[in-house]
């Protein structure tokens, strides 16, 4: 009986809608109330350590560097876990295999299978685990499509930015904002889908056939397990590779000696300088932002890290710096512009595995780059003529 209105050829498509949009709305605002607890959390310890701390390198590091930059990202910590609480409900209920036959139609006839919608899905969790889990794919052609587009799925790496500038720039609006960019992202994968199927592979593809599990309710032990592994996950990359990120950032942003810390001067700001004219037409073309998306490709979260780095001392909080920087329309243009452009190294490098070509691999950073630089000049400038910015 909840089969024919879930899945039923004419409301199965606006329930699932309805479902993520909840998802998404539910994920900001259970979140908020954690989230400024942290926030508040961190500027303390920020405070402490500068008071009792003697001034030197070390006290900068800690300051500026680890609390800034790790600081920054681990704030929104509550937004991961509740998008992971919420996924791990569809998948335990029986809910997410319904959405991929309810996808099914829309997406076998613009290019990509029906069952590739399970590992975009999970694609808003880690696009690692997700383009492995396209092994499921009995389809060469259907696989290597998959692949291709699920990077364009917001990994919860890339949470932590829209947060930060939905926050700053559409007060009241965040959860809409948020969900647009998850949408925009989804649409995006079957168009590019579409697109490379005609180009490289021609031809029918099989149709789904696959067996719906019984609904059941789901378990608190099955729930919170899975919720807290891809939590744990997150919060140890924080520890690690945004760590390790973080501390190389500062370091650039005071070398060579005698320049001023995060300035143009540093070695960071010459970096950065050198990229960032080329997204001055999407409305963010500072250098400190070009670094961010340049670092980010290490790992989506250590574009928040390094904004924290760079802008963290500036007006008390990062939220009132990038204020200073960008207007609603350009946060905007840089929030698709990190949906988009290139995959983090860990996901290029299991595309790579998975495909076991280069070929391909160059051809999912390549577009992703260009199409990601694309849009958010388009977002800006197109903004711009209707008087939106």
């Amino acid at each position: 009986r909840i089969d024919d209105v879930v899945t039923n050829r004419f409301l199965g498509f606006p329930i699932f809608i309805l479902a993520m949009y909840a998802l998404f709305y539910l994920t900001f605002t259970l979140a908020s109330y954690p989230v400024e607890l942290i926030e508040t959390g961190v500027d303390l310890l920020g405070r402490f350590l500068s008071h009792h701390l003697p001034p030197g390198l070390v006290r900068e590091l800690l300051v500026d560097g680890v609390v800034s930059g790790v600081g920054g990202v681990l704030v929104f910590l509550p937004n991961i876990l509740f998008l992971f609480l919420g996924i791990s409900l569809f998948e335990d209920t029986g809910y997410l295999a319904r959405a991929a036959f309810i996808m099914d139609r829309v997406m076998h006839f613009l290019g990509p299978h029906g069952k590739s919608f399970i590992p975009m899905v999970m694609g808003f969790g880690c696009n690692v685990p997700a383009i492995m889990a396209t092994r499921t794919l009995e389809n060469p052609k259907d696989r290597i499509i998959t692949i291709l587009i699920n990077p364009l799925m917001s990994c919860s790496a890339r949470l932590p930015i829209y947060v930060l500038f939905a926050g700053a720039f559409f007060a009241h609006h965040e959860g809409t904002v948020i969900f647009s960019l998850y949408l925009i992202g989804v649409v995006l994968a079957i168009l590019i889908a579409r697109l490379f199927k005609s180009l490289f592979f021609k031809g029918e593809s099989a149709p789904l056939v696959m067996e719906l599990p019984p609904y059941h309710l789901p378990t608190a032990k099955a729930v919170f397990s899975t919720t807290w592994h891809r939590t744990f996950l997150f919060v140890k990359k924080a520890g690690t590779v945004i760590f390790a990120a973080v501390i190389v950032i500062w370091m650039l942003a005071h070398l060579p000696p005698g320049v001023a810390y995060a300035s143009r001067d540093t070695l960071m700001g010459k970096i950065g300088s050198f990229v960032a004219p080329v997204l001055k037409p999407a409305g963010f073309g500072y250098w400190q932002v070009a670094v961010a998306l340049i670092f980010g490709i290490l790992a989506k979260e250590i574009v928040v890290g390094t904004l924290g780095t760079l802008y963290g001392g500036e007006n008390g909080s990062l939220a009132s710096a990038i204020s200073q920087h960008f207007t609603p329309l350009s946060a905007y243009a840089f929030m698709v512009m990190s949906l988009v452009y290139i995959p983090c190294i860990a996901t290029i490098g299991v595309i790579r595995r998975e495909t076991n070509s280069w070929k391909w691999t160059a051809l999912a950073v390549g577009y992703s780059l260009f199409l990601g630089w694309f849009l958010a000049v388009l977002i800006y400038q197109g903004g711009r003529l209707l008087g939106l910015g």
